[in-house]
């Protein structure tokens, strides 16, 4: 490939770049909404260290999708019948950490051993089948964007009923449980919401880049900042921002969007982390000096 090609590939569509915009108007909507709701949700991911969660439910969640395209059913149907059997299954058998990695552990190679042998038999267009894995968030139609905007508005309302509890069971499950938290409920009900914000992701996203909207803003959020509004806030701007900023950049040229949610992703990460290295240092330092002078 020479630099013509890649030039064409990143920025071969500028000339026409507001008509474009246009067509996927649906698309940055649902990247939005996404990118809003998963940094959200993706914040009691990563207090609950479920990050391995979410990639196994979005294989049962991709298991459900291809087994409906199989038989000629909604997809994204498929994809939250998927997703919610598996967010009960692990909320439900896996109290604790130790059990519900093991439970995770034999779900995900199930389900994406049932999702390849119902994507082989599938005879209708590779497209489709592809597009389970990697998204297609650059063709949503109305009635899937629709879909979307309810299932996040329940999402994230729901999430807002339960949040100090959840909040609490998240930091403290034993003090928690002492107050009276009823911590195989709340988990239960948190799986479930996450199941269903899975679904849709990954109809939108893929299967195998679920995580970059729903654990990375969460995980670079929490590199710097700690406060119990600071860091929701935070993980939804980052989610947004690789959203919505990846389609922007994906439609100025010809390569697929995913690649650059993720990168986008990445990147607000490995910014994160380094701001927040330096941030640790600079507060070691303060704390080692006022010791010293105490001490002297």
């Amino acid at each position: 490939m020479n630099w013509d090609e890649i030039s064409e590939a990143l920025f071969g569509g500028v000339d026409v770049y507001g008509q474009i915009l246009a067509l996927v108007s649906n698309s940055v909507w649902a990247g939005a909404i996404l990118g809003l709701v998963g940094g959200l949700i993706g914040v009691f991911v990563m207090q609950r260290d479920m990050a391995f969660a979410v990639h196994g439910i979005s294989e049962l969640s991709f298991a459900g999708a291809a087994a409906f395209l199989l038989i000629g059913w909604d997809v994204v149907t498929g994809s939250i019948v998927g997703s919610l059997i598996a967010a009960a299954l692990i909320g439900w058998l896996g109290a604790r950490a130790r059990e519900r990695n093991s439970i995770i552990g034999v779900l995900m190679p199930f389900g994406l051993g049932l999702g390849i042998l119902f994507l082989a038999l599938y005879q209708g267009r590779s497209a489709n089948r592809f597009s389970l894995l990697t998204g297609q968030i650059v063709s949503v139609p109305s009635g899937q964007l629709g879909m979307l905007i309810v299932i996040s508005a329940l999402v994230l309302v729901a999430l807002l009923m339960i949040w100090r509890p959840l909040r609490f069971d998240s930091l403290d499950p034993q003090s928690a449980a002492a107050r009276g938290v009823p911590n195989t409920v709340v988990s239960l009900g948190f799986m479930l919401l996450l199941g269903l914000i899975v679904a849709v992701a990954v109809h939108i996203i893929g299967a195998l880049l679920v995580m970059a909207l729903l654990v990375t803003p969460a995980a670079a959020a929490m590199r710097i900042a700690t406060g119990p509004i600071a860091v929701p806030v935070l993980a939804a701007v980052f989610g947004f921002v690789s959203a919505v900023g990846g389609i922007l950049m994906a439609i100025a040229g010809t390569l697929p969007v995913s690649p650059y949610i993720t990168t986008i992703s990445f990147l607000i990460y490995l910014v994160c982390r380094i701001v927040g290295g330096r941030r640790g240092r600079v507060t070691r330092r303060r704390e080692a000096a006022r010791a010293a002078v105490a001490a002297a």
